[in-house]
């Protein structure tokens, strides 16, 4: 209605119908109306100030119209090449200008406004900030978008994940995704996030994030069962090696899994192409061979090709609603940590169980050919190295 009316309407009425708009909408009200209508928030409460007034205070006021045309000049228009110098000071490679000066610092609005002054382009911060604006520009923060090098075989190997979980769960046996949380340190640490408290007092953390020798740190290995939704977490205590891993599976067969499957014979695992579980890791193929000899159980592995963890099912469907559910509160202890995990709870369903493992692992382990060739693993026909069959000695 403003647009249609606004021809019309002079400066002081203008002025004066957005600011009953704006307190007819209550708090925020004046924000609002000044980005729908293109005034400034000082237009706005100078209008605001003006419906306050009595009578015939009003009707002096309204005797005191500028002629169009009338009033401050804008900068864009009283120094033509202000947009230009700040568009350089912006995007100074796009611009043609790498050696601006303002390259390799941050460029808040402040800063911009400094530099514009001393290249005889006198502006306030505010000022640039609205020239920022209307030229299409925002505060935005860095994307996560860009994956490095895609393999060639990325698409593919995605298609053999899906087709082979697929066909695990249509014949009902246990399709599972397994990964290493972040470590985390155990102590009264700040944790990301925020929680309801009384006003004024938050709960004390310290200063600095070293690690508490006496307390450690915790490595979190999950197993996310991705028929049932269900999760299970072992948290460690020592390192995080492919022996710790495969225990982590064995107990949630042990505890869950099993239940789930009574009549399961094989079990697919799903899991990144890197770290304790990586698919070039000899420990962590021997690890698999004992699990399949303890489970007396064929073990098919599917690794998601370099890069491209984020795909795997446990990291947004376990792993991000137990960082939501600890956020704002420090992990004192591996108990406390234990806790938080087996809490976490989502609308569709999820169930958490998690416990700590306390074992020992060894670290620095070698693989010779010898132990390796006597694994009873066979590739499969596409990409042997990321898809693979462990069986058990039958």
């Amino acid at each position: 209605m403003y647009h249609t009316l606004r021809p019309e309407m002079d400066e002081r009425m203008r002025r004066q119908w957005a600011a009953a708009e704006a307190r007819e909408l209550g708090r925020g009200g004046v924000t609002l109306v000044a980005r729908a209508c293109g005034l400034s928030r000082t237009t706005i409460t100078a209008g605001l100030h003006e419906l306050q007034l009595p009578e015939l205070a009003r009707q002096a006021e309204a005797m005191r119209v500028r002629r169009p045309g009338g009033g401050r000049r804008a900068l864009s228009q009283t120094d033509p090449e202000l947009l230009e110098a700040l568009e350089r000071l912006i995007d100074p490679v796009t611009r043609g200008d790498p050696m601006s000066p303002l390259r390799w610092t941050c460029k808040s609005t402040r800063r911009l406004a400094e530099e514009l002054s001393a290249q005889r382009h006198p502006v306030s911060a505010p000022t640039v900030a609205a020239l920022l604006r209307q030229a299409g520009y925002s505060l935005q923060a860095n994307a996560k978008t860009r994956e490095g090098t895609s393999h060639p075989d990325r698409d593919a190997q995605f298609r053999h994940i899906n087709d082979t979980v697929r066909r695990f769960l249509d014949r009902d046996q246990p399709a599972i995704s397994v990964d290493t949380k972040k470590k985390e340190l155990v102590g009264d640490f700040k944790n990301g996030g925020r929680e309801w408290r009384p006003q004024g007092q938050p709960e004390p953390v310290r200063m600095h994030d070293f690690l508490d020798k006496t307390k450690g740190k915790a490595i979190p290995y999950g197993v996310y069962d991705i028929l049932n939704n269900q999760g299970w977490v072992s948290v460690g205590i020592d390192h995080d090696t492919a022996q710790f891993a495969a225990n982590s599976i064995r107990r949630w067969w042990r505890e869950m899994g099993r239940r789930r499957f009574p009549r399961a014979r094989q079990l697919l695992i799903t899991a990144e192409g890197g770290g304790s579980n990586g698919y070039r890791s000899r420990l962590w193929k021997v690890a698999l061979q004992q699990l399949a000899d303890d489970l007396d159980m064929r073990l098919t592995v599917c690794h998601f090709p370099p890069g491209t963890s984020k795909w795997n099912k446990i990291e947004h469907r376990l792993f991000s609603f137990i960082t939501q559910n600890w956020r704002g509160r420090p992990l004192v202890s591996h108990q406390a940590i234990v806790s938080l995990i087996a809490a976490t709870t989502t609308r569709t369903g999820l169930v958490v169980k998690a416990t700590l493992d306390t074992n020992r692992y060894e670290t620095r382990l070698k693989v010779s050919d010898a132990e390796l060739a006597r694994l009873k693993i066979t590739p499969e026909p596409f990409h042997g190295d990321w898809n693979y069959v462990v069986s058990p000695p039958r």
